[in-house]
């Protein structure tokens, strides 16, 4: 699996840049790259954090 790595220097001076994702998000970005194909119909956020994803289906190709 990729590592997951800071999106901008700590330093920024861009205001919508993040230096570090917070735990909860770094979370969810895993679970999704873990994924690969597939779907989340509620993600529900709390104070700007993915708390909890309710359904979740994968998908599978049978053809490449």
């Amino acid at each position: 699996m990729t590592p997951i790595r800071r999106v901008a220097k700590p330093d920024s001076q861009d205001p919508h840049v993040c230096g570090s994702l917070h735990p909860a998000w770094i979370e969810f970005i895993r679970f999704c790259h873990q994924l690969r194909h597939g779907e989340i119909d509620q993600l529900k956020i709390q104070d700007g954090l993915p708390m909890l994803a309710e359904t979740v289906r994968q998908k599978v190709k049978f053809t490449k």
